[in-house]
């Protein structure tokens, strides 16, 4: 039996398991079992958690189909929501957690738990790296857009109608065309960006491993990015993606991203694995 705890962010949800309850066990074959949506628990990905300190730890993401991932940032506000349970944590405290991206700190804002477990925090995601780009599709069409990293790879494409249609083409087909598209070898997560005004942004996510999905961290952190540098938006922007709203603060070109955002813890359980 392998003990986790399943939670989310804005409706992308995780499993968290622990190093040592997955020790002995093939993590990617693990991942797909038990994120499968109706043989499994069901989650977009896990966050496997090793402590490395009092209020300190490491994670390894691995996609919903098996792959590895460098980041996520809704992900790691998940962690940091299961850390803050864990450690009784307050209004103000912080938390440390080592990604594949590197260190991101999480300072808790505020503390719900009342009714469940729930969690404030502000993520420091690191400083983005922009590039405008134009992705030419296998039927001609080209893209453009903006190659953005946030510690994971996002192509950000901006529209300008309420249903993300891109040159009559609906968002999820372009989506995964570009995730898997030549010019980005590692793949690349994908998002459509509807600029309401310039303090808030409408936004839909093809999630790399996963496909289309509710809610990114780094998609939403990404996303703002393009919108501020290139689109006449303000910091702090916010970002409003099918699961709900995040807020992105960023003073621009050398500056770290700090994303904000809440956490629910869901359940907590065992599973049999094969």
């Amino acid at each position: 039996m392998i003990p986790f705890t399943k939670a989310h962010a804005c409706g992308n949800d995780f499993l968290i398991v622990t190093e040592d309850a997955a020790a002995g066990f093939d993590w990617t074959d693990l991942t797909r079992r038990l994120c499968a949506r109706n043989t499994g628990i069901g989650a977009d990905g896990i966050e496997f958690f090793a402590w490395t300190g009092a209020a300190s730890g490491r994670i390894r993401l691995h996609n919903a189909d098996g792959s590895i991932a460098e980041i996520s940032g809704n992900g790691t506000r998940c962690v940091a929501a299961w850390m803050a349970a864990s450690l009784n944590a307050q209004p103000g405290d912080e938390l440390r957690i080592e990604t594949d991206a590197g260190l991101r700190v999480c300072l808790v804002n505020a503390v719900d738990a009342a009714d469940g477990y729930s969690v404030d925090v502000t993520t420091g995601m690191g400083v983005p790296t922009i590039a405008l780009k134009t992705v030419r599709l296998a039927n001609g069409i080209e893209v453009a857009g903006a190659e953005i990293s946030t510690g994971n790879p996002h192509f950000v494409v901006v529209v300008d109608n309420p249903d993300f249609v891109v040159q009559n083409h609906r968002w999820q087909a372009i989506g995964a065309e570009i995730c898997v598209h030549p010019d980005f070898p590692h793949q690349t997560n994908v998002e459509f960006v509807r600029i309401v005004n310039k303090s808030e942004i409408e936004i839909r996510i093809f999630e790399r491993g996963v496909g289309p999905t509710t809610s990114s961290g780094t998609g939403s952190s990404a996303s703002a990015t393009a919108a501020i540098a290139f689109h006449g938006c303000a910091s702090p922007l916010r970002v409003v993606a099918p699961g709900g709203p995040q807020t992105i603060a960023w003073s621009g070109s050398g500056n770290e991203l700090m994303l904000t955002g809440p956490a629910s813890l869901i359940a907590r359980g065992e599973a049999w694995h094969k």
